[in-house]
């Protein structure tokens, strides 16, 4: 019976959660819409008190093996931006131990094809290899990326003695389109934010680069992570980093960069400068979107395993929780700056999050029917047996509220419709959320515990790299043969 009755509790909860959360993912869309009615650089000049032209921007994309196409496409966008290219310095920082892209070119000529094109728009640009097998490193985007920016300090910053408050850094997955708008928004939020030195600054990151191509399966994990992240823009009081992200060069530097022998380096960027500065750290949510690809493979099946796989390395950032409470644990012994009351806060936030995760879908999916298996036959004949699968039913068509809503917003957020597409792709693009219930078990209950027994036991994951597929582009092509190399 008790199962029972906790069985309609945890519905009523799951009820109260969806309509919460559909309320905050409601208010995130209204603002970002109103961010993106901003001209931002006309905001900029209308602060007389915040000198804006003497914020740079180091931007940084790490890259692994990704395409010619891909790599050019995101500097494409970032040429177009709004914010004067002058107070941009790039990297794009290779791997040396990847050699060939997805269609067998050159990784290193990738590189030298993107300087030669885009180094010149850009008031500097600089082209970084990090190296194979450092000892004490994970080969990932955490050490990746702090090359890179460590390269940029020495060999840019410092020479030109360009203050590192009045440097923003970006660090974006390689795939990453950015609006024209980005940067005014970004510096607006530095320069008005309550304290920027003490914040990171984080977009909304929308995964729809590639999502006419994607197969339904893809595109509902894409759009279900985009609403999850627009809902966490209304929490900033509970919101970390993720992926692409900013913060001041200043405290980077103070902090010693990104840890460089973990998978979870952009959620772990939060936790080092919220220790490092005794809880003084927030992020502040940008409220504006970025753009980034949808994970697909080229065949179905390697769909599913690649999202699985990705779902797992996010999973992995369970990884922070014993951090934090380490830290936590060494601030209550020695300088006590942090209040026990925010120690709790998160601590309850990161445990109670990262374990509804593992285990919420299969509560409500699979356990429901498990009292009337167990209960016995006293049990089956009582009237809660006979009004249980009444109930929960009731209560799980309440939610899917939820569902339909997230339809109707997915419709709204696509990017304009490729000619190759009839109108008959939107009817597919509702449809494809009949899907969740599935999704939220095999692709998010699973990778989770996945993930967390796999840290339980020591099994330690590496850093597995998204692939970035797309459909070949004809006016984007790299044709390689021995003895040259042409972009047709």
């Amino acid at each position: 019976m008790w199962i029972a009755v906790f069985i309609i509790a945890f519905d009523v909860y799951w009820l109260a959660k969806t309509v919460y959360l559909s309320f905050h993912l409601r208010s995130s869309f209204k603002k970002m819409r109103e961010n993106q009615s901003v001209n931002w650089l006309e905001k900029l000049a209308g602060e007389k008190d915040k000198d804006w032209r003497k914020i740079y921007h180091l931007i940084i994309f790490p890259m692994y093996n990704e395409s010619f196409a891909v790599v050019k496409q995101s500097f494409d966008r970032l040429v177009q931006s709004n914010y004067p290219l002058n107070r941009f310095i790039v990297v794009l920082s290779q791997e040396e131990r990847a050699r060939l892209g997805p269609e067998g070119e050159s990784v290193s000529e990738t590189g030298r094809l993107i300087e030669r094109e885009f180094g010149d728009k850009f008031f500097r640009f600089l082209l970084t290899v990090h190296p194979q097998d450092i000892a004490g490193e994970l080969a990932g985007k955490g050490s990746n990326e702090t090359l890179a920016a460590k390269e940029a300090v020495e060999k840019i910053i410092n020479p030109l003695e360009i203050a590192s408050e009045n440097v923003l850094v970006s660090v974006f997955d390689v795939d990453t389109n950015v609006p024209a708008d980005f940067f005014g928004r970004l510096t607006h939020a530095f320069l008005t934010c309550e304290k920027p030195l003490r914040s990171s600054f984080q977009p909304i990151p929308f995964f729809t680069n590639n999502i006419w191509e994607a197969p339904a399966l893809a595109r509902t994990i894409a759009f279900s992570a985009t609403f999850w992240h627009m809902m966490q823009q209304e929490r900033p009081e509970k919101h970390t980093t993720f992926s692409s992200h900013s913060m001041c060069l200043k405290p980077l530097v103070e902090i010693g960069f990104w840890q460089t022998n973990i998978v979870s380096e952009d959620s772990r960027i939060f936790w080092q400068c919220f220790l490092f500065y005794d809880g003084d750290w927030r992020t502040v949510s940008l409220n504006y979107p970025v753009s980034m690809d949808a994970n697909v493979a080229p065949t179905f099946l390697g769909t599913v395993k690649s999202i699985y796989k990705q779902q797992r390395r996010w999973a992995w950032g369970a990884e922070n929780i014993p951090y934090a409470l380490f830290g936590f644990w060494k601030d209550s012994k020695t300088f006590k700056k942090i209040t026990s009351r925010t120690k709790l806060f998160w601590a309850f936030h990161k445990i109670e999050g990262f374990h509804s995760w593992a285990t919420n879908a299969l509560i409500i999916f699979m356990l429901g029917w498990l009292p009337l298996i167990l209960g016995g036959t006293a049990f089956n004949v009582s009237v809660l047996s006979y009004n249980l699968p009444k109930i929960t039913r009731i209560l799980m068509a309440a939610a899917m509220i939820g569902l339909v809503s997230s339809a109707a917003l997915s419709i709204i957020l696509l990017p304009s419709r490729p000619v190759q597409y009839g109108r008959r792709k939107f009817v597919w693009m509702v449809l494809q959320w009949i899907l969740l219930p599935l999704i939220i078990i095999v692709f998010g209950s699973f990778p989770a515990l996945d993930a967390q027994s796999r840290l339980m036991l020591g099994r330690y994951m590496g850093f597995w790299v998204t692939p970035k597929h797309r459909k070949r582009d004809a006016n984007i092509r790299m044709h390689t043969n021995n003895t040259n190399k042409t972009i047709i």
